[in-house]
């Protein structure tokens, strides 16, 4: 038997979340025409904000949970209905009532692992900084030039330890008086917000800005998207302001102001892939365009959707802690899409895009024809 939230639950929710705007909703379908989940099953937005219009929302379904936050349908919007805002208020009501299909299950485990360790993937807090041992990586002290937070899965993540290596090894070759928090950092909350679960983010960000005013932190280097638009535009919802700078920006800094040389040749042909959260959602699109095209040797490509078209890899909206079946995968399409161009190497800037881009590659078995990589490990070869 469904279960059918309160219709004044429904409205009062979604209110407070800013999503009243989805009254102003008029059925046209175009956020049904460019939602990347038609491109693998039958899925409508259009029908979600119909049926929370008028109270009929069944909150055990696991549709309204299948949204990745990756921002193409408020893009394309005539009417600016929130359909971001009002899903995550929808997923607020679930959560309350202690509802969730089987696939959104393992959500109630990170959320746990948020709380107690500071993390969703069950690592301890105290090993946090065991990424960095040997790189002569200091602790952050107030004065230093930056805070670099490489985030969750950089910190515990076999695969990700990788970017954080390199990343470090970039900041030290450039002479970056930077350091890190380690154990006393929480998640950016992000993704747990996203799933509706508020009370959780506002727990790790308190907990995050505190640690920040704490230590004199003014300035803080992220490597992923959902940590930089978290902490740039949520928690000033704190009444804090930090500055933030993601490291594709910060790469096109350090090389333009002579800090970063790039001395040895990449000769491969590249594509870089926009994350949701660094693209659509905050316009960073040029920067690490610049910074590849400076790498001698290397030949950048763009794929057939690239920029504010880019395809989602499907990780965000807590999609990344959910278990998608085979054939509904979009990174697979966007995989697809690199090796069609004759790409060797698929690059971006983002945890959640290269943990699915590299389970494709699995899926796909296109073997070693294809490298994923992050930016930071591009650069790191050629300097």
């Amino acid at each position: 038997m469904e279960t059918v939230a309160p219709y004044k639950e429904i409205i009062d929710v979604i209110k407070e979340s800013g999503g009243e705007a989805f009254k102003l909703c008029f059925q046209c379908g175009l956020c049904d025409a460019v939602c990347p989940w038609n491109r693998v099953i039958n899925f409508s937005m259009r029908k979600l904000v119909r049926e929370a219009t008028f109270g009929l929302t069944d909150i055990e379904s696991e549709e309204m949970w299948r949204c990745t936050t990756c921002g193409k349908c408020p893009q394309q919007c005539p009417r600016d209905v929130k359909q971001i805002e009002s899903g995550v208020a929808l997923r607020r009501i679930a959560t309350e009532y202690g509802v969730f299909p089987t696939a959104v299950k393992p959500i109630r485990t990170i959320s746990g692992s948020l709380v107690g360790e500071g993390n969703p993937l069950s690592e301890e807090r105290a090993k946090r900084a065991n990424w960095a041992e040997g790189l002569s990586v200091k602790t952050f002290t107030e004065g230093m030039e930056v805070l670099y937070f490489p985030g969750c899965y950089l910190s515990y993540d076999p695969r990700l330890k990788k970017v954080a290596v390199a990343t470090a090894n970039i900041l030290n070759l450039a002479g970056v008086d930077f350091g890190i928090l380690g154990a006393k950092e929480n998640c950016c909350g992000e993704s747990i917000r996203k799933t509706g679960d508020e009370d959780v983010f506002k727990l790790l960000a308190r907990e995050n800005i505190k640690t920040f005013i704490d230590n004199g932190v003014k300035k803080i280097l992220v490597s992923s998207p959902h940590c930089y638009h978290t902490f740039k535009n949520e928690y000033p919802e704190f009444m804090v302001k930090f500055e933030v700078i993601h490291i594709s920006q910060y790469l096109f800094e350090l090389i333009n102001e002579g800090r970063l040389e790039l001395t040895k040749e990449y000769g491969k042909k590249v594509t870089w892939h926009d994350p949701c959260y660094l693209g659509r959602h905050n316009g960073i699109y040029d920067e690490p365009r610049e910074v590849l095209k400076k790498i001698s040797g290397l030949e950048l490509n763009e794929m057939p959707e690239s920029r504010e078209d880019s395809l989602c890899c499907g990780g965000g909206g807590g999609r990344i802690w959910m278990e998608t079946p085979k054939g509904e995968r979009f990174s697979d399409l966007r995989l697809e899409q690199a090796v069609g161009i004759g790409a060797e190497v698929l690059v971006t800037s983002c945890p959640y895009c290269i943990t699915n881009f590299e389970d494709s590659k699995l899926t796909l078995d296109v073997g070693e024809g294809i490298e994923i990589k992050d930016i930071t490990e591009i650069i790191q070869e050629s300097i």
